[in-house]
């Protein structure tokens, strides 16, 4: 074989291999492979506190976004994969409070390696009051690269 521009020549058939431009191919693959896995749900223990804070944050509104709106099925999602290993999502219905939630306030996240504590003000309507605020504190726990819900603190 002799080499010849990019690939290798064969002197026997004239024909030419791609061998560099598949390596090249074969690179940039893992590379893309490597920088998603590296970007999809990378949140550890070993994240900066701001990181942390920002993602817990994100994931306490969703969770409480999808309370607002009635919608257990989409709040029971957020529960970490231990809570759901021990609580259904039909259990998870029949005791979750799934109305009457106005609005909610993230006042502080505070993180200790995997473990995360989230100061809340809940506002919500009682059939009796409307509007009434009442702060909540839930506990929070990053697993998985993602931050997670602990149901029954």
């Amino acid at each position: 074989m002799v080499e010849h521009g990019f690939g290798w020549r064969c002197a026997h058939t004239r024909g030419v291999v791609p061998v560099v431009p598949l390596v090249r191919v074969i690179a940039i693959a893992l590379l893309v492979a490597v920088a998603g896995c590296a970007t999809v749900g990378g949140l550890t223990k070993e994240s900066s506190p701001e990181a942390k804070r920002a993602a817990v944050s994100e994931r306490v509104q969703a969770r409480w976004g999808a309370l607002i709106d009635g919608n257990l099925d989409l709040a029971y999602t957020y529960l970490s994969p231990a809570s759901r290993e021990i609580m259904s999502l039909e259990s998870y219905k029949r005791q979750a409070r799934g109305s009457g939630y106005k609005e909610v306030k993230v006042e502080t996240v505070e993180c200790d390696g995997a473990a995360c504590k989230v100061h809340l003000m809940v506002t919500y309507d009682h059939r009796l009051m409307k509007g009434l605020v009442t702060p909540l504190d839930e506990k929070w726990v990053i697993d998985e690269g993602k931050a997670w819900y602990v149901w029954g603190q």
